[in-house]
């Protein structure tokens, strides 16, 4: 996309949020710095992390690298907002340490960001990789939505925070909400789709490792919490929006059910 960093050329902030990611995080710091766009900064955010993190990330020798630390361990989307707030980039990107991105991820997405100067949100399809089996499969088989998406994310949300691209100003008016542990990205971009148009690139662009670490594996039970939390303070919201939360309430019941089911086992 560029032979030398135009000074023209947006700067990217990749947001990498990392507790104890010490086993996968080499990977993740290498599909940043293998990114055919050049022009990026990392904004690492150590959540008080008490394994090899800070050593395995200061192997890298990149002054586009820039390294946080919580004094404390803090709520993942506490963090994730203070991250935010070192980004100096007139794009924000997600990566988690666990997580990776293809090549040319953030090259694919900013040209279509440059034909369209209007774009705030863009994502992609993604690839999952299940950790021990090696098996990979695309995260959608089917054609991702685009532009006025919210009810469809409400029927069936797709969304993976390590694909999307958000304008850095978006983030002047609206953060996560630090409540949450795990549904804070749904709950986010829900209410950034009620504002903006969102587009869609549908090849996958990131792989997600599922492993026996992932929070919304291991703690079902928030999950279910958090859910359940959502739908109480937004159903009479959305009903008069003319939103259906059915989809929803359907996807809670089958966590409670794999929950039970997880338990009784």
């Amino acid at each position: 996309m560029q032979k030398h960093l135009n000074k023209k050329l947006p700067l990217v902030s990749v947001v990498m949020n990392c507790h104890n990611g010490e086993a996968f995080l080499r990977e993740s710091i290498k599909s940043v710095i293998s990114q055919t766009y050049k022009k990026w900064e990392l904004i690492f955010w150590d959540n008080n992390s008490t394994d090899k993190t800070e050593k395995i990330l200061k192997e890298f020798n990149d002054k586009r690298i820039k390294y946080f630390k919580s004094d404390s361990y803090l709520k993942l989307y506490h963090a994730r907002n203070l991250a935010i707030n070192q980004t100096e980039g007139d794009f924000v990107a997600f990566l988690d340490s666990d997580d990776l991105w293809n090549s040319k991820k953030l090259e694919t997405q900013l040209k279509i960001c440059e034909k369209n100067k209007n774009i705030k949100f863009i994502y992609s399809n993604f690839f999952i990789l299940k950790q021990g089996s090696n098996k990979i499969f695309k995260r959608s088989n089917k054609k991702l939505p685009s532009g006025e998406i919210t009810q469809l994310l409400l029927n069936n949300y797709n969304i993976g925070l390590l694909t999307v691209m958000i304008k850095k100003d978006i983030f002047n008016h609206d953060k996560f909400d630090e409540r949450y542990e795990i549904a804070g990205d749904f709950d986010f971009f829900i209410k950034l789709s009620q504002k903006f148009k969102f587009d869609c690139i549908q090849e996958p662009l990131a792989t997600c490792r599922v492993h026996g670490s992932n929070l919304s594996l291991k703690r079902i039970d928030i999950y279910i919490k958090e859910l359940e939390y959502w739908i109480d303070i937004n159903h009479k919201k959305f009903i008069k929006l003319g939103y259906s939360l059915t989809r929803q309430k359907i996807f809670l019941l089958r966590l409670r059910i794999k929950s039970f089911l997880k338990n009784f086992i």
